[in-house]
């Protein structure tokens, strides 16, 4: 069985499954840059002691 094209089949709004997917990556780009500077932002008022449990719990977190 061949693959469907993604340039020539047609999601929600009439775009192709190629520029949704583009559209997704610059998205999750855009949201994890805005992720990293919030959290930056809120590390540079925490004493030492709280950046090394932030630092211990980011570590743990994904571990399951």
């Amino acid at each position: 069985m061949t693959k469907p094209d993604p340039d020539k089949l047609k999601g929600p709004g009439g775009l192709t499954l190629r520029q949704i997917h583009e559209q997704v990556k610059l998205s999750t780009a855009r949201d994890r840059s805005e992720r990293l500077q919030k959290k930056s932002a809120q590390t540079i008022n925490l004493n030492r002691w709280q950046r090394f449990v932030h630092y211990v719990w980011d570590k743990n977190r994904g571990k399951s």
